[in-house]
């Protein structure tokens, strides 16, 4: 999760893949559209990016988006060792303007080396940061993290809660699938088509995992029946793909 006090060596282990010059939409050279198929639509899928711009998204809190693109089809965000415009070193989520309840989201990563992010779910706007509301699907270079990381702060845990015993996952720079289901309190976390986790919000195993968490006196966390999907930014370069949402 977000802990401001370390951004120096968050800067130090993000490293950008490649330099790009900050914009808000996608390069000249790249027109990629986001499109369901036939099936999808029939199904009930919305998309939540069209592939070239950041409409329906917004910054928590409107703060400046000193971070967040729309490029070469991805919603990329940019690492914290690479120039932003605007406010210095303002960084905040990047956030859907719906909010949702009950619902299936779908979504491809690929993260950077040493990097970490997460996706959030029924994020309110009522506290001064997302997760203090919105529990995560963590997203993590597993491996080459700089810091060790236990199961419950992994990639496709729910964050500092449940880990995942097994899973596959591709390394950092290559895409990844993942999935979340949200239907009243059963949550499932889903990635490269194996569902790893599931959990019942606010039951006796939640409270006694929450007792002894980092969310131990966040009163408001997990608490939310319907809030907005959101995309953590932690100071590293990240990028999103592919993402639709079914209502349930």
């Amino acid at each position: 999760m977000k802990k401001l006090i370390f951004l120096v060596f968050i800067a130090a282990a993000c490293s950008p893949t490649k330099k790009d010059n900050p914009t808000e939409t996608t390069s000249a050279d790249s027109v990629a559209t986001a499109t369901l198929t036939d099936a999808q639509k029939a199904e009930g899928w919305k998309l939540l990016f069209d592939g070239q711009t950041l409409s329906g998204w917004k910054i928590f809190k409107n703060m400046p988006n000193n971070t967040w693109e729309a490029k070469d089809g991805t919603i990329h965000c940019k690492p914290l060792n690479e120039k932003v415009k605007g406010d210095g070193d303002v960084r905040s989520d990047l956030m859907t303007t719906d909010e949702y309840e009950n619902f299936e989201l779908a979504f491809d990563w690929k993260i950077s080396k040493q990097g970490n992010s997460g996706v959030m779910f029924r994020v309110t706007e009522e506290f001064e940061q997302p997760y203090y509301s919105g529990p995560e699907y963590q997203v993590l270079d597993d491996v080459g993290f700089p810091e060790k990381q236990a199961d419950v702060r992994m990639t496709g845990a729910n964050y500092d809660m449940h880990g995942a015993a097994t899973k596959t996952m591709n390394p950092p720079g290559e895409w990844n699938s993942a999935k979340i289901v949200v239907n009243g309190n059963h949550v499932e976390h889903w990635l490269n088509g194996e569902k790893i986790i599931e959990y019942e919000l606010n039951s006796d195993d939640w409270q006694k995992r929450k007792a002894n968490s980092k969310w131990k006196d966040t009163a408001g966390y997990g608490m939310a029946k319907k809030g907005h999907i959101d995309l953590q930014d932690h100071g590293c370069e990240v990028w999103y793909k592919n993402l639709m949402i079914k209502s349930l």
